[in-house]
């Protein structure tokens, strides 16, 4: 044999040669001018794509509208189903096409409206059904008629009431400039598409289509795979894919396959902790038939990108790899707003890029108290799957930079910020993505700032968690005696002791303090702050002379290294003064030239942090040398000031509301000083709970002056 293929025909016979594999489809066409009938490689009377699922799972409120809309009698009306890909907007048009075409006998067309051509072979498939003429078909194809008009004419004309689904509409510019987009007093249509945005879509009804609820999106899991787990581990495994249906559906597909080695939901759901979890849902996919792009969760979001991109959109893929540097949560829409986002987007573009986004519901908006991004933990799986380290590395890398734009590098106290309390899930899962030892460090120190900015807020759990989890995600790769990793260490150290968990916190600040005195030495500011920081749990410990004689090495060190008056060593000569023996006290308040709030005053202003410090301490330690009369105006002045500074609710305020009533009671104003603490007794329980050993301080002291008060 030459290789070759020989073939011949006579007639109207045919013959195909071919080196490799084909796939041939012929459409014969006889006969004359009479309604044609349609012959395809799909019908339109069939939904097409994917499968239906075994039950249509929550969507009650949609259903019901949906439901209505085919009543009889009731047409002219487009409904626009629209969310990210993969949230189940096909299977509730399958549900509806289903109810459609049973119990309320109308005739149902489905039109895979992905691209120009489906659509036009659709719909004029769906002209040919409902009586066009071959000759009619054939005017439309060769553009001598609209198509889009001899499509609605015969919809128009259509003896029985019908239903029209145009699935994956994603592109709708093609049904604007095709006029394929209408409505008909014989039918209703049904839209299904990623594209949200209002303008495309006039006289239509939307509804927007997202996750499911947890008890719905673990029962498709179950529908699925029933003998693999119960309720509550499908629930859990359901969180773990961000109750998406699409995933939802590739994994009970993925654990319905398993023969040889069956696996459970809970070994599923242990495997999706790990880097390949986008691989392993896409696993489930082989029991989809036939299989494309839009039922894998790899490539579901290249279509909406590379539609994007086809519209000179390309730097929507760029940020959309920038959030994927971040987690799942409501992300502040600021962030997108500084100068450091050039170095992804310009800012030009950014806007326009995010337009694109939102437009292919691949992000969205919330209201989080400020307005935010947020987008689905799968799509943002599988937006990182498809990069490349160099990629991984110069993103993270802008990542760490617009988040550190935004956290203050020296954090004021006061009520939290609500843009800056958004951002701490953020800073975790950027430190979780990156590989890259400078990027990881940099993101460190962001997250080193804002668990200070929450701890001064008063959010001492929020601080302790991210700083111990940063230290604990950081710490691998940096090393467990980089100075961050020590520094996130101590911050969880200090809010352990505003926590009340003064024995954790005392060895938590130990470790650190003879790790850096290791490796810093005694005089490095990080060190300094060790001496001053462990202090507190000390004291609270009972171990007063250990904890003095640290906190005067980090007074005198402060002055050494910082400067008289530094900020830092202002608060440490503050902190002293509540703790010196009574007779170094009383001359550490009489020989000073000027009392060391004024000092405070003078050098950094009337309401800084550190001056109204130094006037609670100072207050502190008039009413312990007995001078009740001298400390009563100022500890009346500073109470009032710092609710004024940080609102009714802050640590400090209740602490200088404590010593105030402290001096009204020593004064024999014992009704006064009940009131007081009994407030003080309240908002304590309230933000740091019943347990807290300062709330049971406030109650003890509470008893005690009421006991006064009814003994007289």
């Amino acid at each position: 044999m030459s290789g070759t293929m020989d073939g011949r025909a006579d007639s109207s016979g045919r013959v195909y040669q071919a080196s490799g594999d084909q796939h041939i489809v012929e459409h014969h066409h006889h006969g004359g001018a009479g309604p044609a009938t349609w012959v395809g490689t799909e019908s339109v009377r069939q939904p097409i794509g994917g499968r239906a699922p075994l039950a249509l799972r929550d969507r009650t409120e949609l259903m019901h509208t949906l439901r209505a809309a085919m009543a009889p009698g009731v047409h002219n009306q487009v409904y626009v189903l629209h969310g990210m890909g993969g949230c189940g907007k096909t299977a509730v048009a399958r549900a509806l096409f289903q109810l459609a075409t049973t119990e309320s006998q109308r005739i149902g067309f489905w039109v895979n409206a992905a691209d120009r051509t489906s659509l036009r072979s659709g719909m004029l498939a769906v002209a040919a059904d409902r009586g066009a003429t071959e000759g009619q078909l054939n005017a439309a194809r060769n553009g001598l008629r609209a198509p889009a008009d001899l499509v609605w004419e015969r919809l128009a004309e259509s003896e029985s009431p019908w239903l029209l689904v145009l699935d994956n509409a994603d592109t709708p510019e093609v049904l604007q400039e095709g006029g394929w987009l209408r409505a008909s007093p014989r039918g209703t249509v049904l839209v299904t598409t990623r594209r949200a945005t209002p303008h495309w879509w006039p006289h239509a009804q939307l509804h927007h289509v997202g996750v499911l609820p947890r008890e719905a999106a673990a029962q498709v899991l179950c529908d699925l795979a029933p003998e693999t787990g119960t309720i509550e581990q499908a629930t859990e495994v359901a969180d773990r894919l961000g109750r998406l249906p699409l995933a939802l559906t590739l994994a009970g597909g993925f654990l319905s396959q398993q023969i040889i080695d069956p696996w459970t939901m809970t070994k599923y759901g242990q495997h999706l902790e790990g880097q390949g979890r986008v691989d392993l849902i896409d696993q489930g996919a082989n029991a989809l038939v036939p299989q494309d792009d839009r039922h894998l969760i790899a490539r579901t979001w290249q279509l909406s990108l590379n539609a994007l991109s086809s519209q000179g959109v390309q730097e929507a893929t760029s940020l959309l790899r920038l959030l994927a540097c971040f987690g799942p949560d409501p992300l502040p829409l600021a962030l997108l707003n500084g100068r450091q986002i050039d170095a992804v987007v310009p800012r030009a573009r950014a806007e326009v890029a995010l337009r694109g986004l939102l437009d292919q519901s691949l992000t969205g908006m919330v209201d989080a108290g400020v307005r935010c991004l947020q987008t689905h933990a799968v799509v943002l799986d599988s937006v990182r799957a498809g990069m490349s380290h160099e990629q991984v590395t110069q993103l993270t890398d802008a990542a760490a930079k617009i988040l550190g734009a935004v956290v203050p590098a020296v954090p004021e106290r006061g009520p939290k910020d609500l843009k800056t309390g958004l951002l701490a899930p953020h800073i975790l899962a950027l430190l979780s993505h990156s590989t890259d030892a400078s990027v990881v460090a940099a993101a460190l120190d962001v997250a080193i700032r804002l668990a200070c900015a929450l701890h001064r807020s008063g959010d001492y759990l929020s601080a302790w968690e991210l700083a111990s989890t940063s230290a604990a995600v950081a710490g691998p790769l940096l090393g467990p005696e980089h100075h961050l990793v020590l520094s996130a260490h101590a911050r969880a150290g200090r809010a352990l002791f505003r926590l009340g968990r003064f024995v954790e916190s005392e060895k938590l600040l130990r470790r650190v303090l003879e790790d850096r005195e290791r490796l810093l030495g005694t005089d490095h500011p990080d060190t300094l702050e060790s001496y001053f920081a462990i202090n507190h749990p000390l004291q609270q410990l009972g171990r007063r002379t250990e904890g003095i004689a640290l906190l005067q090495r980090a007074a005198e060190g402060r002055e050494r290294v910082l400067g008289k008056e530094h900020p830092l060593t202002l608060q440490s000569r503050a902190i002293l003064l509540e703790y010196l023996p009574l007779d170094v006290l009383a001359d550490e308040v009489d020989g000073a030239a000027m009392p060391l709030p004024q000092v405070c005053a003078l050098h950094l202003g009337p309401d800084h942090s550190v001056t109204l410090g130094a006037r609670l301490s100072y207050g502190y330690a008039l009413f312990r040398l007995g001078r009740l009369e001298e400390a009563v105006g100022g500890a009346r002045t500073v109470a009032k000031d710092y609710e004024r500074c940080h609102g009714p609710d802050y640590a400090l305020t209740l602490s200088a509301q404590l010593q105030y009533a402290l001096i009204r009671a020593g004064l024999g104003d014992t009704l006064s000083a009940v009131e007081l603490m009994a407030t003080v007794a309240d908002r304590r329980e309230q933000s740091l709970g019943a347990e807290h050993p300062y709330t049971t301080k406030a109650r003890e002291l509470l008893a005690e002056f009421r006991a006064r008060l009814g003994h007289h």
